[in-house]
């Protein structure tokens, strides 16, 4: 920013010069000073603004984090309580489940070895 304002004094005082040489021309010089001065203003503002609102948005999140992290470890323990009590209410489930089930899979066991064995002496047989 420093290096632009410098750079356009010096580019305004060379043009000072080359126009100071026709007295009609002074007045286009007027004018450019101020467009020039308007321009400046304009992008002065409008930088000030920008930076006002980058830290407006930083300072909004910064709250917002700083309001969020109670309540997420509000909920993270609610989330384990619930873990828990879920996890209890499922184990005596998941044991009547594999108890009402452990026989039919053992009746299924001993059905697949009933065939196994007849295609064994099947494939004995026609082997023979």
């Amino acid at each position: 920013m420093k290096f632009t304002l410098i750079a356009t004094i010096v580019v305004l005082a060379l043009a000072q010069g080359s126009f100071a040489q026709e007295m009609p021309d002074l007045e286009r010089l007027g004018q450019y000073f101020e467009e020039m001065k308007n321009k400046m203003t304009m992008e002065l503002t409008e930088m000030v603004r920008n930076q006002d609102l980058a830290n407006q948005a930083q300072t909004f999140l910064s709250d917002k984090k700083t309001e969020l992290e109670p309540l997420a470890a509000q909920i993270q323990e609610q989330l384990k309580s619930v873990s828990t009590t879920v996890e209890e209410q499922i184990k005596p489930l998941a044991a009547s489940v594999q108890a009402q089930i452990a026989p039919m899979v053992e009746d299924f066991q001993k059905q697949m070895e009933a065939i196994l064995v007849r295609l064994t002496e099947q494939t004995k047989a026609i082997g023979n």
